[in-house]
Parts: structure tokens; sequence; C-alpha cells
């Protein structure tokens, strides 16, 4: 992949629609369960917010290779401003091409621009070539769950 003809576009609420028929594919492939109404409720919700975070178009000279979600936290652990990669999706026929690995650079660009010190991912513990593949850009496994718990609000 020639690095000059990637290019990252942050996303606008006129990108909606391209981003949700993304996230469809991304979460078939991922076995995630995929509700169209959340997903829109959520994207309009950090497009409509930067304190949320940045999503950003993956251009591939003109065309779209997939996308990206950075949101923001706050740890006292890890001394301030967190971020997160909640979403790294590329479309299948750019997949191996070094552009994941581009794309996080570019993330941890935009990260130490907002003066943020520290950034998570999370990847299944069955993928171990995609741990792989972290480690070498330098993400470390803390040997530690992730546990959710969903809450209801109104």
């Amino acid at each position: 992949m020639n690095p000059s003809l990637l290019s990252f576009q942050a996303a606008t609420l006129t990108n909606i629609e391209t981003l949700l028929l993304m996230m469809r594919e991304f979460y078939q492939h991922e076995e995630l369960a995929f509700d169209e109404a959340k997903a829109r409720r959520a994207l309009e919700g950090i497009l409509s917010n930067d304190l949320y975070g940045r999503v950003f178009l993956i251009l591939s000279e003109k065309t779209i290779a997939g996308y990206t979600v950075l949101t923001f936290g706050y740890s006292l652990e890890f001394h301030g401003r967190d971020a997160f990669v909640d979403e790294l999706f590329l479309h299948e026929q750019f997949r191996g091409s070094g552009i994941g690995g581009l794309a996080l650079e570019f993330l941890a660009s935009v990260c130490r621009e907002n003066r943020i010190v520290a950034l998570h991912l999370e990847v299944e513990r069955k993928n171990t070539a995609a741990q792989r593949a972290y480690q070498k850009f330098g993400f470390a496994d803390h040997d530690r769950y992730l546990m959710t718990k969903w809450l209801e609000i109104e």
C-alpha cells in the first residue's frame, strides 16, 4: 500500500448511511449483533459532539476503504486523557495491505494532537494474528478481561 494514496476524512452526519452499511458488514464479520436504530443513534451522538470522539472515513485514493472510530475518556490509572479505538473496519479487498497499521498510526497522531496519553483497543482472544499485529504497534496485553454491564436508560 502506497501511504501517499491513503487519506483520512473526518466523517459528518451526511456520512451516516455509508457508515451504517460498513458497520453492518463489520458486525457481521465479527459476529456481533447489529441493531440499526441503536447504531444510528450512537453515530449521530458521536458525530454531533467532538467531546465523545472522532469518526474517520479511510480513503484509498478516492475509494472508501473503511472507517475507524476513536472515542475519548479519562483515566487515573493511565494518567489523564485516554482514547479507545472503538472500531476499525476495512472492506475485504483492503485487508492485509498495511492500511490497518497506517490507520493506527493516524489515530495515535490524533491522540497526540489532543494531548491523549494512552490509546486502548479491544481484540478477540481467539484472534491471535491481530494480537501479534497490535503488539508490533506497541499495544500491550494487561491480562485483564473487559467486562460490560448494559444499563437501561430512558
